[in-house]
């Protein structure tokens, strides 16, 4: 067994570790024993020196992210082990089929038992984004047990993790790690197909997490007019059309994105004239008078990203919300979605409410919505559930 160095918590505060939470907080450190720097693996026990878990030491507020609670090597074996479980939950989901599912989020940090951890799927190519100094340094570790696990399925490893490392200070560039440079074939989402630019877009390049609701809201558009808001590469906007809207606007403050939303519409063959791009900021083009669509999407990015910014968040969502609800026709339908994970499910539901209590709308409340399965939830980790929304009969 590796000898690692060790970390002594405070009386009293193991408790949740022994709830299979993955976090020690610096706070409840009474002492550290060896040489430790950041990004290293350690051994994590209680006062009494029982052992608890193995997991990445950090300087932040989150000191440790456990990895094992289990007294086990973290070797070659182990990264196979939990690549293989990973891989092989993803298609007991029907997440690879030809021609109609080839990309998805194979590791989901906390949820796959991988705190820190980013891994996205596109036809073959795998874009890492590490979101701690720990994972970085096993890249070289993660990347063997890609190549281990997915065979001839894998093309490229393209490592995406500089803005991620940024926010903790550490400097690193983009670039492939298979000493590949390669283009995935066509990428499909419940048949319908998408570019991706995992290079310049945001994160690896689509927002994966939204795959089933997607799907639901093309259930609900034939014969409908669409405004997509937030639209990005235009996902919602491209299943809307496939639906049978007959107008779908899609809007963003990004011309990149909307150009790419228009490449999306066009390799889907879907008729120009059903669909049309706004260059706008979201709330200011709300604010116009007399905006009637049958359905309005709202998926904002995250709006708090720390909980000191929860209030300003909920304001926020708030007012985004409350001029959605009078952008939709009487009888019409509000897909409306948070992924900030400190606005919780029932603030989140509390906020859209009070939204509709100002804007005067009698509102029914059809589907609460959440990430897709490629983004599971560990259940001792509930902060992992960040993606909630809801569909909102609105008269």
């Amino acid at each position: 067994m590796q000898k690692l160095p060790t970390i002594l918590l405070r009386k009293g505060k193991d408790e949740s570790l022994k709830r299979f939470h993955p976090w020690v907080f610096s706070g409840a450190i009474r002492q550290v024993e060896g040489k430790i720097q950041e990004g290293d693996l350690v051994c994590v026990q209680d006062e009494n020196r029982r052992f608890l878990g193995i997991g990445h030491y950090a300087a932040g507020s989150i000191a440790v992210r456990i990895l094992s609670f289990l007294n086990a090597a973290i070797d070659e074996d182990w990264w196979i082990a939990k690549l293989t479980k990973a891989w092989e939950l993803r298609l007991s989901e029907g997440l690879l089929k030809e021609g109609y599912n080839n990309m998805f989020r194979l590791i989901h940090a906390e949820g796959d038992g991988l705190p820190g951890l980013i891994v996205d799927y596109y036809d073959g190519v795998v874009v890492i984004q590490a979101h701690s100094l720990g994972m970085y340094k096993a890249l070289d570790d993660i990347s063997a047990a890609l190549r281990s696990v997915l065979g001839v399925q894998l093309k490229g490893i393209y490592n995406k993790s500089s803005e991620s490392l940024s926010k903790i200070k550490v400097t690193t560039e983009n670039g492939w790690l298979s000493n590949l440079s390669v283009e995935p074939g066509p990428c499909f989402e419940n048949g319908l197909n998408f570019k991706i630019d995992w290079i310049g877009g945001q994160k690896t390049g689509f927002f994966l997490d939204q795959r089933d609701n997607r799907l639901l809201l093309s259930k609900y558009c034939k014969g409908k007019s669409v405004l997509n808001t937030f639209c990005y590469t235009g996902g919602f906007s491209v299943f809307a059309l496939q639906g049978g809207a007959t107008l779908v606007h899609s809007l963003d403050s990004s011309a990149p994105a909307l150009e790419l939303t228009e490449e999306n519409v066009n390799i889907n063959g879907f008729a120009n004239e059903r669909h049309g791009i706004i260059r706008a900021d979201a709330i200011e083009y709300l604010k116009s008078p007399d905006l009637q669509y049958d359905i309005v999407v709202l998926d904002p990015p995250a709006f708090a990203k720390r909980l000191d910014a929860r209030h300003a968040a909920v304001q926020a969502y708030k007012r985004l919300n409350y001029r959605g609800i009078l952008a939709v026709k009487p009888g019409g339908y509000l897909f409306s979605f948070s992924c900030s994970q400190v606005v919780d499910n029932d603030l989140f539901r509390h906020t859209v409410r009070a939204a509709a209590i100002e804007a005067g709308r009698d509102v029914q409340l059809l589907h609460c919505l959440r990430q897709g399965a490629d983004h599971p939830v560990s259940l001792f980790h509930p902060e992992g559930e960040y993606l909630k929304g809801v569909v909102l009969k609105v008269y």
